[in-house]
């Protein structure tokens, strides 16, 4: 039994959704995922040690240094990355980790919206992996729940922000609170 759960935070897609599609502005400090809370759930869902890899795309040499060390001091790995204006480096980096993880034991979390890590998602399940998705569940790709992949919505189940986010989204009737809507 493998004892890691890697969590791959798709840095770009989780702050352009969150932007564009929920706030539709973009997001300030105090509106984006406390990170370390990230790292919280995924060692509690699992019971096992989190080993977090976010994801940056350093390609226009204006590398966010103090939010790099923001992650770093809350336990992430910053996996910056660059290549030409054509590539997803941060896509490419991200299928690159999870065909890697192949040849390792341990589960999967990954933080995106993105369809693009589907065949290699698909690959680790077939090995038994335990692979999940973070994110906002009414922006995630569908591909994912044809995958039958576990999605943990980022506000609601892992608790990751510190103020609720104007979101329309289907609601369980038995998680239904009217007077989240009156107020």
């Amino acid at each position: 039994m493998a004892d890691r759960i890697y969590v791959l935070i798709d840095g770009e897609n989780l702050d352009v959704t969150l932007g564009t599609s929920i706030l539709q502005r973009a997001p300030r400090p105090a509106d984006r995922p406390r990170w370390e809370r990230v790292l919280e759930f995924a060692r509690d869902l699992r019971g096992k040690e989190a080993v977090g890899l976010f994801f940056i795309n350093a390609t226009s040499g204006n590398t966010p240094w103090p939010f790099v060390a923001a992650l770093q001091n809350v336990g992430f790995r910053a996996v910056l990355l660059s290549g030409s204006s054509s590539e997803k480096v941060v896509d490419l980096g991200i299928q690159r980790t999870l065909e890697a993880l192949l040849e390792r034991d341990g589960d999967v979390l990954v933080g995106s919206h993105d369809r693009d890590f589907a065949p290699q998602i698909e690959r680790l399940i077939d090995t038994g992996r335990d692979v999940a998705m973070i994110g906002f569940p009414e922006l995630m790709s569908g591909v994912y729940s044809e995958l039958g992949v576990q999605i943990h919505d980022l506000e609601f189940d892992v608790k990751a922000f510190n103020q609720r986010l104007p979101r329309i989204r289907v609601i369980p009737i038995g998680d239904f609170d009217p007077a989240d809507f009156l107020d």
